[in-house]
């Protein structure tokens, strides 16, 4: 049995046994029962000749009760031409006219009942009574509803036999050249099926060895056309996944990088502090500044483990959102008040622009941690200069505007001001708004929780626009 599970049969063998053996079948029987309906043809129209032939004779003999010998020896040599005998019996099945060369029967008690009813015997072949194969007929004489005898015809089936071998033998040839045909188309279609497979079995192990820029050719024809399709959607999706897998890795490893950078040095300058107030190493005028600066560099600490955490909860869809409608103007006017000293320490000039109709549906706290975020980060990169924070109605929305006068982005770097710690000017470590490239990511995130859009323009030296646009 484990012998017979490990036989492996190729895939063209298969089609090809498939294909003949189907062929091979429906020819044998179409042969056989061509054969049969031709055979039982030849012998239906031999039997029907027979009976005309022996009607003809009744009706002359109905015309002429005492046909001449004359007569009868007409009537043999033109059936004798044909290969026809015939005989003729009385009443009594007593042969007393016989063609030359016919035989001489015995009818069994069936058939002789079925003549003396008036019924025509027909047999196509006989090889008990006759030295060799005939069609023979009985047909009854019946004179005004009185049996009288009969007249049998017989015919040798010798020339039908060969008739029919000769049918039996172009079929022979039809099926050597259609299974030559078969072969040939069946080893043809095997082969491009096979190639076709073995494409996809190669670009499999491909595949399986860590190779996702595989491609093999498609199409809808067939199913196997179908499944190429599918194994290039299912590598391209592989591709993407894998890609998406090596820029999370890299972003995971700079992530890593990133925050111990950006914990080194709060730690660093705590730890200094704390080692020089215990070993009396800093002036005593000193050590309230020193313990306001580990106080900043806790702060800063707290912070940027709240903005991760923040981060984390909205990415994972944590946070539950409740919407209302807010007048906007007084929203805006908050972050100015909020954000003026900051605004004032680097010259910076804020202007609300919002007319007092204006309402926008959002979560307010989450709308205030948008707008501080976005407009803290204008702050950053703006000195003397001017941020505008505008509202408006749209169509079925409402945008809000954050402007300023700041050294903008590079339009290279526009796409990437999104990602988690990402920086787009070393000069950001130095400062404590926004220090650790987490704002923008959580303002993305926020804004496509509200399912609104965010958009940003930016020249090089000439100041960035912000446009956010909340569904009513």
């Amino acid at each position: 049995m484990s012998r017979l599970r490990q036989i492996r049969i190729n895939y063209i063998f298969q089609q090809f046994i498939s294909h003949i053996s189907i062929i091979i079948v429906a020819f044998l029987v179409l042969s056989l029962l061509f054969a049969h309906y031709v055979g039982n043809l030849v012998y239906e129209n031999k039997a029907d000749e027979l009976i005309s032939y022996g009607k003809v004779i009744i009706s002359d003999i109905d015309r002429n009760p005492h046909l001449t010998d004359q007569i009868i020896n007409q009537y043999n040599n033109v059936l004798r031409s044909r290969k026809i005998s015939f005989s003729m019996f009385d009443q009594e099945a007593n042969l007393y006219t016989v063609g030359r060369g016919g035989p001489a029967i015995e009818l069994n008690p069936a058939e002789w009942e079925k003549i003396k009813n008036g019924k025509t015997i027909i047999v196509q072949s006989d090889y008990k009574r006759f030295d060799q194969g005939v069609t023979f007929v009985v047909l009854p004489y019946v004179d005004h509803g009185n049996f009288i005898g009969g007249i049998l015809l017989t015919s040798p089936i010798s020339g039908s036999s060969d008739m029919i071998r000769q049918v039996n033998q172009f079929l022979i040839y039809t099926i050597l050249i259609a299974l030559g045909v078969s072969f040939f188309l069946s080893w043809l279609l095997s082969k491009i099926h096979v190639n076709r497979i073995k494409r996809l079995r190669e670009a499999t192990s491909l595949v399986s060895a860590g190779d996702y820029h595989v491609h093999v050719p498609s199409s809808n024809f067939d199913e196997i056309g179908e499944l190429a399709n599918d194994f290039n959607h299912m590598v391209k999706k592989l591709n993407y996944s894998m890609e998406e897998i090596e820029s999370l890795e890299n972003r995971r490893r700079q992530f890593m990088a990133d925050v111990s950078h950006e914990m080194r040095t709060p730690l660093t300058t705590i730890s200094g502090v704390i080692e020089g107030l215990k070993n009396d190493m800093i002036p005593e005028e000193d050590k309230e500044r020193g313990i306001n600066l580990v106080s900043q560099e806790a702060k800063r600490l707290i912070r940027l483990v709240n903005e991760n955490l923040d981060y984390e909860k909205i990415r994972s869809n944590q946070i539950q959102l409740y919407r209302e409608d807010i007048q906007l103007l007084e929203v805006l006017e908050i972050i100015q008040e909020q954000l003026a000293a900051q605004a004032e320490e680097k010259n910076v000039q804020i202007y609300v622009e919002a007319a007092e109709d204006v309402m926008v549906n959002a979560d307010y706290d989450r709308l205030v941690q948008i707008l501080i975020n976005i407009t803290k980060n204008s702050i950053q990169f703006t000195s003397d200069g001017t941020i505008w924070i505008r509202g408006k109605s749209g169509k079925n929305e409402t945008i809000i505007e954050v402007e300023d006068t700041g050294i903008g982005i590079d339009p290279s770097e526009v796409e990437n001001i999104w990602r988690r710690f990402y920086k787009a000017e070393i000069s950001r470590t130095s400062n404590p708004y926004g220090a650790f490239g987490l704002g923008l990511s959580i303002v993305k995130q926020l804004v496509l929780l509200h399912n609104g859009e965010i958009d940003v323009q930016s020249e090089k030296g000439k100041g960035t626009k912000f446009t956010i646009r909340l569904k009513h």
